[in-house]
Order: structure tokens, then sequence, then C-alpha cells
């Protein structure tokens, strides 16, 4: 399980703030030793260029069956993937533009062991959010429900995700509420990544891919009720909510067997609750044996954009998708984590807020399937983004 962990209080125009994964011994032995950025529009591979600077800094991702090696000076990197650069790796739509477009598409941050000099605060104010700003009225968010099903009914795709985004002003330094943010009960990936300019939040229960143990795993959500005995009862029973869960399921067993040996692909654990906040959500587990010579770049490529928040098959869903949401996914429903020597663990993006330009960005949704009710979709994302949106507005005290 890996958890965002401190490396120093910085400020907003600097550098990344927490790190995920990293070993326990490097508690405050990280050093930033250099730094990858690119964005929608610079040109290159962005699944290329990552693999190519990650094995600069002396981590094995050419192979992704050699991780696990033995402990190194450079000790690992941070790594952010976009919605819209997964979509690229794939040769699919990348969707309307980012609302937040100084945050990079594609972040590495190399680290070494070293002494982390924690830099001076800058004086940003007392932090105050302001109201929120929704980029469609339920009304338009129910009218998308409706818009998948159609597909859905004409056979374009089985199943497509609807996300929807809020802004908010602020003013102050946005990293004590984000922070707050990632310190949600539930989150397997909690912690902040910041630049100049620009910091994203992420309380994400929920794992993109892990290479560890000589496995590439995958653990989909899919499937939400209240956190109350009756909600779990719901869940359990829910014919709609399993047929969801069960497609996006094939949909990874699928992803992975482009990666495979064969013959190795299995699921280890299928339709498991687990509690985020006040939400049940419901699990598998998927896994497989890495091909040899299979690369970061590859594994990129198979797995994202996370098929829990695109639908199925993949290429048809982001094409719904990317005609029917108002604006970008920005850092939502991609990639963060760590790439190590000894292990590969992305967490996707859900539950993350991003913060730049004064403004702080949060989104929110839900897979739809032809026996979706619109209202309670849009209750559904409102019920998700609900507990970060309290976190924002009230920031433990720094």
């Amino acid at each position: 399980m890996s958890r965002f962990k401190p490396v120093g209080v910085e400020t907003l125009p600097t550098k990344s703030t927490l790190v995920t994964g990293r070993p326990p011994s490097c508690y405050g032995q990280l050093r930033e030793r250099s730094r990858f950025e690119w964005r929608i529009g610079d040109t290159g591979d962005p699944a290329q260029l990552l693999e190519d600077f990650l094995e600069s800094n002396g981590l094995t991702v050419r192979d992704i069956g050699g991780i696990g090696g033995a402990h190194t000076e450079r000790c690992g990197a941070s790594v952010f993937v976009s919605a819209a650069a997964g979509a690229r790796m794939i040769g699919a739509p990348a969707g309307r533009p980012s609302p937040a477009p100084r945050v990079p598409d594609v972040v590495a941050v190399a680290y070494a062991h070293g002494e982390s000099a924690a830099p001076p605060r800058e004086g940003h104010g007392r932090w105050r959010l302001g109201p929120w700003r929704d980029s469609w009225t339920p009304a338009d968010h129910a009218a998308a429900v409706e818009r998948a099903r159609a597909a859905i009914g004409r056979g374009d795709v089985y199943q497509v995700n609807v996300v929807g985004h809020a802004s908010a002003p602020y003013t102050g330094d946005p990293l004590p509420a984000l922070r707050t943010l990632a310190e949600q009960p539930g989150a397997r990936y909690a912690g902040v990544l910041s630049g100049r300019g620009w910091a994203i939040g992420c309380a994400s229960p929920e794992t993109l891919v892990e290479v560890r143990g000589g496995r590439i795993v995958t653990r989909p959500i899919k499937g939400t009720r209240p956190a109350t005995v009756a909600g779990r009862r719901e869940l359990l029973a829910s014919a709609k909510e399993r047929a969801e869960h069960i497609m996006i399921v094939d949909l990874e067993r699928n992803d992975l067997a482009r990666l495979a040996e064969t013959g190795t692909v299995r699921v280890d654990d299928l339709y498991a609750l687990r509690r985020w906040c006040d939400l049940w959500q419901a699990e598998s587990v998927v896994s497989a044996v890495p091909a040899p010579g299979i690369g970061l770049a590859d594994l990129l490529r198979a797995v994202c954009p996370g098929g829990s928040v695109t639908g199925a098959p993949k290429l048809s869903a982001l094409r719904e998708i990317a005609a029917m949401e108002p604006v970008g996914r920005g850092a939502s429903m991609g990639a963060l984590g760590w790439v190590g020597p000894d292990h590969l663990d992305l967490g996707l993006t859900i539950r993350t807020a991003a913060a730049a330009d004064s403004r702080v960005h949060l989104w929110a949704g839900g897979g739809i399937t032809w026996s979706s009710d619109a209202a309670a979709e849009v209750a559904e994302a409102a019920a998700k983004a609900a507990p970060l949106r309290r976190a924002l507005a009230h920031p433990a005290p720094s």
C-alpha cells in the first residue's frame, strides 16, 4: 500500500511536498535530483519520454520484470500522468482543455538520498475558500447521463463514465488545505505533489497499477453506496452495480492480457466492499505476470486512462467522454504514485483536487450503464465530492 509521506514544508511556487511510496528508511532523506514535465501540446510520446527520463535517473523501467533490484542512491521518483496524457498515449481524444492548464499533464520528480532542506515558507495569508461554481447544472449532468445511455442503446459502448467538475476561488496557501484533503480515511494514495504555481492533492482509494514481487496488479473500484448497514446491504444486492463492476473487471483483464505471459491473468478478489470516508465501494483485484521485455511505456499504454473511469470498450468510451463533458479532466482520473528500484505503484487520481491560478478544482462522477438512473448518478457524484469540499473548506492548522 502506498502513502504519500512528507519530505519538507514548502510553498506553492516551489517543488513537490509529499512523496508517495518511498521506503520508510528514506523519511527526511530525499532531495530532488531532477524533474520532467510535459503538457498536451508539447511534442513527443509522453509514455516514451517518461520511460526515458526515469531510465536516465537510474530506475529500471525498460523491463518492468526487472523491478525489484537493490536499493540505490537515487531511491525513486514521484510520477503523475493526467487522463488527457493517458488518452494521448493510446491515440484517443484527449477531451476538452483542462480548467487548470498550469498543471502539467505528465510530471516525474526523481530523488536521491540526502538531507532534504525545508525552504522558508512565504506569507500567503489566511486560507479563504470562495463559493463553488459547477461547470454544469444538475440538469446538464442528468442530460449527459441520458446521452451516455443513448450511446449504450445504439451499441456504441457497454458503459461510459461521466465526470463533472467544480471550482472555487481561494486566497492564501492551498497546501494545508490539500494536505487535509489527503488525510481522508480509506485513501491508499494520500498526499500532495506540487510545482511552480500548481499543486495536486489526492485522497484516492484506488490502485491503477502496481508492479511488485513479479506481478502486475490493478484494483478497480466500481459501485458506491452510503457507509451504512443499509447501504452495504444494498450494494451487495444491486444487480446493476455488480454488472457494471464485472464489465470493468473484464476490461482490466483484457488490459493486463496485453502485457502478460499467456495464462497468468487472474482475478484474485471479486466485488469486495471497502470503505472510503462515508461511502462503501466495491473493489476487485486483477493480476498477471508480465511478459519479458515489457517496459513502463507499454504498461502505461495498456492501463491508461484507467478503465474504471472510462468505460468499455475504452476507445469508444473516450470518444463519448470527449464529446459530452464540458471541461477537461485535468488532474483527475489519471495516475499518481511512485516508481522505485523495488516496486512501481500508481493510484488512480479519483478524490483529487488541483490548485492553480487562485482557483481550486474538483472532479467527480460515475459509471453509466443502460439501467442507470440519471438523478441517482447526479446524487452519487455529489456524495463523492462532499468530503473533499468539507476538507478544503476547513483545513487543519498548518
